[in-house]
């Protein structure tokens, strides 16, 4: 019993030797701690120097970014002022077109109508034919052979110049026996007529003329008036 009571007292100082013993064990520990902090410090300035490294790789990948942006926003506004220039030539194409259309329909327009006022003089030379043609009487030219002549030549030289006006585009305007229409006609009285349709021709006191089919002259008439007036 008491051996085993000095072994246990013993005991600590085993520990003791134990603890002295790894001292320089940890020393040892401690001046490898000691190489790591200065191979730390020794690498420390590399990493500094590729973080400034690294810094100026992106400003200078943002300057480039900037430069994208900037070149981007020039390309989109050019792209903008193509489609308004491609708009604008679109626009200037069809006005040219309906300006050439305009002027294709006003050239044909005075060429049409070149004529109107020659022919306007000219109407009275036909009126004044048929007023000649009137003043013969049937009977007259029945009985004198001279008189029939003339009366055949009046009429015959009355007929060559319509038909010269007609070839020209102006043609004659006898609307006896139709409605009355007051873009072509011009009524100078009305008179009921009981066998006649209301509102139509039944007398032509001057006939009328178009010059390409637009009246240059109306035909003045009589128009059957309606009993309810």
């Amino acid at each position: 019993m008491r051996a085993f009571t000095r072994v246990t007292r013993f005991a600590p100082r085993s520990a003791v030797a134990s603890q002295l013993a790894f001292r320089p064990v940890n020393a040892t520990f401690a001046n490898t701690r000691l190489g790591l902090r200065s191979y730390a410090d020794d690498v420390k300035p590399e990493t500094e120097e590729a973080k400034q490294s690294a810094a100026k790789e992106t400003d200078s990948l943002t300057e480039e970014q900037k430069m994208i942006k900037e070149l981007e926003a020039k390309v989109e506004k050019k792209d903008k002022e193509a489609v308004e220039l491609k708009d604008r030539l679109l626009r200037s194409v069809a006005d040219f077109r309906n300006l050439q259309e305009v002027t294709k329909k006003d050239i044909q327009k005075a060429k049409d109508f070149a004529l109107q006022k020659f022919a306007k003089d000219l109407l009275e030379s036909v009126d004044n034919f048929g007023h000649a043609l009137n003043a013969f009487k049937e009977e007259d030219a029945a009985k004198n052979q001279e008189i029939n002549d003339l009366y055949t030549g009046v009429k015959m030289t009355r007929d060559v110049f319509e038909k010269t006006l007609k070839k020209h585009g102006i043609e004659k305007l006898d609307p006896i026996g139709e409605q009355f229409d007051p873009n072509k006609h011009e009524a100078t009285f009305e008179l009921p007529q009981p066998d006649k349709e209301p509102g139509s021709v039944f007398h032509v006191q001057q006939v009328g003329f178009t010059l390409n089919n637009r009246v240059i002259r109306p035909a003045k008439v009589g128009i059957v008036k309606s009993a309810d007036n």
